[in-house]
């Protein structure tokens, strides 16, 4: 691979993880956006290792791009419930709120309705969301992204 060829990847690779880093910050998703901040700062290290020839930082980047193919696999695990895994639960927010994907109130055709609760003693601010009519379900989102960023990286 020449240093031009793995310019534009680098380039390609951090314009995915730019675009999935601001996702994961609406979303309020920690586990993605350290791992976002990661890849970003290890591509800048690719790229320079490669442009200036430093082979440690080749070997950092080709380390990372490792873990970083293998924290996508388990995304796609993750949303697809495989292996007792839950999408439902916090995992990806560090147990610290109660935020999911943005994808799933902001997908391609969602219509997203605020129903207020009806039974008496609940706060008159905390409300229900209702999304109906998406035209692809936000775990297969959430899945599409992890699959460019694995063939992005291999």
């Amino acid at each position: 691979i020449s240093k031009k060829q793995m310019f534009c990847l680098c380039v390609f690779l951090q314009l995915a993880a730019l675009e999935r880093q601001i996702f994961d910050f609406l979303g309020f998703q920690w586990a993605p956006i350290l791992g976002n901040f990661l890849q970003i700062i290890v591509v800048i290290l690719g790229l320079f290792g490669t442009i200036q020839f430093r082979p440690r930082y080749i070997v950092v980047y080709t380390v990372w791009t490792a873990l970083w193919v293998t924290w996508n696999v388990f995304i796609i695990c993750f949303y697809l419930e495989v292996g007792g895994l839950s999408k439902e639960t916090d995992l990806m927010t560090f147990n610290i709120s109660m935020h999911r994907s943005w994808w799933r109130e902001h997908g391609p055709g969602c219509i997203r309705r605020v129903v207020r609760p009806s039974a008496p003693g609940v706060l008159d601010d905390y409300s229900y969301v209702s999304v109906t009519g998406c035209i692809i379900d936000f775990q297969y989102l959430e899945v599409i992204h992890s699959a460019i960023q694995i063939l992005l990286s291999v």
